[in-house]
């Protein structure tokens, strides 16, 4: 049974949190620097900055520059709160180093190519759907060698929502009986695949954004498994969709 199957590419595919994390660290310890004396702690700046930037996603999305944004948003609140006078040297060089995220390397999670090879030789249609900005992400695709899998069914969103997903059903004309969302987020994977009514599997990212941390609301229409790697996905859909097959 030919199934048509979506992949999230960060922390899915590829890894991406962890690249952030030492950006992040990167950025407490020249905040610990410029305001030593003060009694800043790096829990607070961390804090601050994830407060801002969930704030930034939530009304632009998964734009570039509000990773970036969001490490100035940080240093001008302890300017405010400190009565410093804010540098636009120190500016220049936070957007240097916010944006530096977007430039390291690809590294593939665990079982990557197996997995997408396993189930193309299966005969199964796979896409691509991913947040973020266009641009960034096609070097991504282009530098772990997606295409060969994906073609031109990739798609790239600044917001990754249930509205979204359903366009992209009825856009691409998708069965949602066929039809599997492969994610790490809930947020942006799980809960909008659940509540479209088609099929989800849910692996858990080693390192985890707090964005994509949200209670399991919806309840399943289809299959919905939790898996702890990519390696099991091509058995858990050829069983079930054997399963499936059995009981027609």
């Amino acid at each position: 049974m030919r199934q048509t199957i979506l992949f999230d590419l960060d922390d899915t595919l590829i890894h991406c949190n962890k690249y952030f994390n030492v950006v992040i660290q990167q950025f407490v310890d020249t905040m610990l620097t410029w305001f030593a004396g003060h009694g800043l702690t790096e829990e607070a700046i961390k804090q601050k900055q994830l407060d801002l930037d969930l704030a930034g996603v939530e009304v632009h999305g998964f734009k570039a520059e509000q990773f970036p944004q969001s490490f100035i948003e940080t240093y001008h609140y302890y300017c405010d709160t400190f009565g410093i006078r804010a540098r636009t040297e120190n500016e220049r060089w936070l957007s240097q180093l916010g944006h530096s995220v977007y430039a390291h390397s690809i590294e593939p999670y665990p079982n990557m190519e197996p997995t997408l090879q396993s189930l193309t030789e299966q005969g199964h249609e796979l896409f691509l759907y991913t947040g973020g900005d266009a641009t960034i992400q096609m070097r991504k695709v282009e530098e772990a060698g997606l295409n060969r899998y994906f073609g031109e069914r990739i798609f790239v969103a600044l917001h990754k929502t249930r509205e979204f997903m359903e366009t992209l059903i009825h856009t691409q004309d998708f069965e949602r009986s066929r039809t599997w969302m492969i994610g790490n987020s809930v947020r942006t994977d799980v809960m909008p695949a659940l509540e479209s009514g088609i099929h989800a599997i849910y692996i858990p990212a080693q390192l985890e954004w707090k964005y994509n941390v949200v209670d399991i609301t919806a309840t399943p229409k289809g299959a919905f498994f939790t898996l702890p790697s990519l390696a099991e996905v091509p058995k858990i859909i050829s069983d079930y969709t054997g399963q499936r097959a059995v009981n027609l």
